[in-house]
């Protein structure tokens, strides 16, 4: 899946080991399984060249996608 971070969220999933993104529709902080019990177990956070993005490698309770779906990036184009 894909969602956004920011510095307090990236704080948050470092210090519990469970992702929290920032919602920026909602304007509040998320914490990934809480509601649906797919909680994603941080294994590493890792940062690309620039330090603008983030990986975050999880071990996951369940789906990551809201339709079920393993993952969000399941439907290709080609």
């Amino acid at each position: 899946m894909m969602a956004w971070m920011n510095r307090e969220s990236i704080g948050k999933t470092i210090e519990t080991r469970t992702t929290w993104f920032w919602s920026r529709s909602r304007r509040e902080f998320w914490n990934k399984g809480a509601t649906s019990g797919n909680v994603q177990h941080v294994s590493e956070v890792l940062v690309d060249c620039d330090g603008d993005v983030l990986v975050v490698k999880v071990k996951p309770d369940g789906p990551a996608c809201h339709t079920g779906e393993r993952t969000c990036f399941y439907r290709a184009l080609s």
